[in-house]
């Protein structure tokens, strides 16, 4: 997967040197997004972030984003997940700029992620981690007009590093630990989001 994210991200900015349009459309872009996740070992949860876009070119954007997502857990474990990172933004079609509703794009990225797991019964029984993941998905822009959208994200976030699981004994009691994981483990994230264009900027 990491020589995958490489390969896209190579890709992107050879192509992005070689764009005759570079200076034209240039923007910085605030945003506040909603994210729903379903996860291999925790399951449902939907979160609230915000974001911001460095857009380096016509076809090439960046999303700079943090999201916090919490979980119920068979109502046994809380598990709580914060998200800091970031993906690049290809558009694979030309010329989708506002008036055109429709502006489709794939993505890959990065991100540091935290995640905590409370025992809801016993809250001092507690286990939490940092760690690492990468992400790979599609979307699109929904533009509303030259400066605002709503977008639209599915993408996997596949974690690098060991997972917190949780069992629990005869009487109910709660223990924590960790586990490595498959390679492919991880979480589908569909995110919505609102963005405004604040600035254009260079040349």
């Amino acid at each position: 997967m990491k020589k995958f994210i490489a390969i896209i991200c190579v890709f992107i900015l050879s192509y992005n040197l070689n764009a005759q349009d570079v200076s034209s459309k240039k923007w910085f872009s605030l945003g506040m997004r909603s994210t729903g996740s379903i996860f291999s070992d925790d399951g449902f949860g939907i979160g609230t972030g915000g974001q911001f876009r460095i857009q380096f070119s016509q076809r090439v954007n960046s999303d700079w984003f943090a999201d916090y997502i919490s979980i119920n857990i068979n109502n046994k474990v809380k598990s709580d997940y914060a998200h800091i990172g970031w993906s690049v933004l290809f558009y694979p079609f030309k010329n989708l700029l506002y008036p055109n509703f429709f502006q489709p794009y794939i993505l890959a990225g990065h991100c540091f992620d935290y995640n905590k797991k409370t025992a809801i019964s016993f809250p001092d029984i507690s286990k939490d981690r940092w760690g690492s993941a990468v992400q790979a998905g599609i979307g699109t822009h929904f533009n509303i007009t030259e400066r605002f959208d709503v977008s639209l994200t599915t993408q996997y976030m596949i974690h690098l590093t060991s997972e917190i699981n949780f069992k629990e004994d005869n009487y109910g009691k709660i223990e924590f630990y960790t586990h490595s994981h498959s390679t492919l483990e991880g979480h589908l994230l569909t995110t919505i989001s609102i963005n405004y264009k604040i600035f254009r900027y260079g040349k």
